[in-house]
């Protein structure tokens, strides 16, 4: 049973970004010692989106626009708060970029033509550009590796978005994966739909299995196991060498022998001999699918280890990060926060100043503002209705904020009260 494969694997930081550059271009002559690589294969490999420079330069020209953005809001801060691009995307709680993996089980490529390659991989850039929402300009390199045991597709996406600021009511550039692949449930449903563009385009495949939340073993214990069961097959095969070297050495000692319709008569310790082979054989062939099996889910199993170590490793850098910068910023948060009450407490009362003697042209423009405050949650409805109660604006006001309507009965009362008091102190 094959199965079709699609991974997301977020990448926190640009020397992570270097890195897997890095690896996915071939760069680096270790790959060369790299028994899953046939560097002499490499040049089989197929670019999909090609990339003819490092992965981070073109993550700086993708980003050219979030990265002016931010130097010119670093001209407004403080001096001791001011940080570098480069240092903000990689203390960012959100991805520099995401590699999505696309490949499938092994002996789903066996027999597999160039041309039928191609299909696939064609079909798995339709569900990123169609599915996943992805541009091709936010695509940073996309290649087809042949030159390991399985094909599959590296694809590395910059999740760079435009949302609005209700704040300041502007649009602001910035990184956020989640646009793409919201969560869990939503990385399932998109993993379904994946199987459907392949199912739908011709190929025999299952989805892969949901939920699958075998523990990942430690490096040491996979490449541990890895040594066990190569030592095993090569104790066997020495088996089997041993055991053809001693059936050769034996038939040419052997004296003739009778042949008959009936039976073939050999000596005995030549039968044993030939019986070694033969089940020494079957070992072989029994064991072998095992082994390929193993060997593809330890392999499987030390990449989803290692992306763990780094999103582990970036997890804790950050939370470091975060509570040195917590400590510095709550108590600044809270003088902040206090010179905000007072400043919308002042608005609050200008605003209701205009709407009781200002024109009427004054009047309009401080409801549009009124409404403006509201809608960025600076004001509440309570703020609303005292700003605007007993004022030409109140019920439009009110209206807009779906102020009860019982409110506008006891405003009425109140506003009396009041009117009855200032008479009573005149009065006196």
């Amino acid at each position: 049973m094959n199965y079709a494969i699609f991974r997301s694997e977020p990448i926190m930081t640009t020397n992570d970004l270097a890195q897997i550059g890095s690896h996915n271009q071939r760069e680096k002559k270790a790959y060369k010692s790299n028994l899953d690589i046939r560097i002499e294969d490499s040049y089989k490999n197929i670019q999909l989106v090609p990339l003819n420079y490092k992965y981070v330069k073109r993550f700086h020209e993708l980003t050219k626009e979030y990265e002016k953005q931010h130097n010119e809001k670093m001209k407004m801060e403080r001096k001791e708060r001011q940080r570098t691009y480069t240092q903000m995307v990689n203390h960012s709680r959100n991805c520099v970029a995401d590699e999505l993996l696309f490949t499938a089980s092994p002996k789903f490529f066996d027999n597999m033509s160039e041309e039928d390659i191609m299909k696939w991989a064609n079909t798995c850039m339709e569900f990123v550009y169609n599915d996943l929402g992805y541009t091709k300009e936010q695509i940073l390199h996309a290649t087809i590796h042949l030159d390991e045991k399985s094909p599959h597709i590296h694809c590395v996406v910059v999740p760079l978005v435009k949302k609005l600021d209700k704040r300041t009511n502007t649009e602001r550039w910035t990184i956020s994966k989640k646009q793409y692949i919201k969560d869990k449930i939503h990385l399932s449903q998109l993993q379904d739909k994946y199987h459907e563009r392949l199912v739908d385009e011709g190929f025999d495949l299952e989805r892969g299995i949901k939920g699958n939340n075998r523990e990942h073993l430690k490096t040491k214990e996979l490449k541990k196991t890895t040594h066990y069961y190569e030592n095993k097959i090569q104790i066997i095969n020495k088996n089997l060498d041993k055991a053809i070297n001693d059936l050769n050495e034996k038939m040419k000692t052997t004296k003739n022998t009778i042949f008959d319709k009936e039976y073939i008569k050999v000596k005995r310790e030549t039968f044993n001999s030939m019986d070694n082979v033969i089940n020494e054989t079957k070992k072989i062939v029994e064991f072998q699918p095992k082994i390929e099996q193993l060997f593809s889910e330890v392999n499987t199993f030390t990449k989803s280890h290692q992306t763990l170590e780094k999103e582990n490793s970036n997890l804790k850098r950050e939370v470091k990060s975060l509570v040195t910068r917590n400590q510095n910023l709550t108590a600044e948060n809270n003088k902040l926060k206090n010179y905000i009450d007072i400043i919308l407490e002042a608005i609050k009362k200008f605003f209701r100043k205009i709407l009781q003697f200002g024109n009427e042209y004054a009047k309009d423009e401080t409801a549009i503002e009124v409404k403006d405050y509201y809608d960025n949650e600076d004001f509440d409805m309570e703020d609303v209705i005292k700003i605007s109660r007993s004022t030409t604006k109140q019920d439009g006001l009110f209206d807009y904020v779906n102020a009860p309507d019982y409110l506008k009965d006891r405003i009425k009362d109140y506003d009396k009260f009041e009117k009855d008091k200032e008479d009573y102190e005149i009065s006196l």
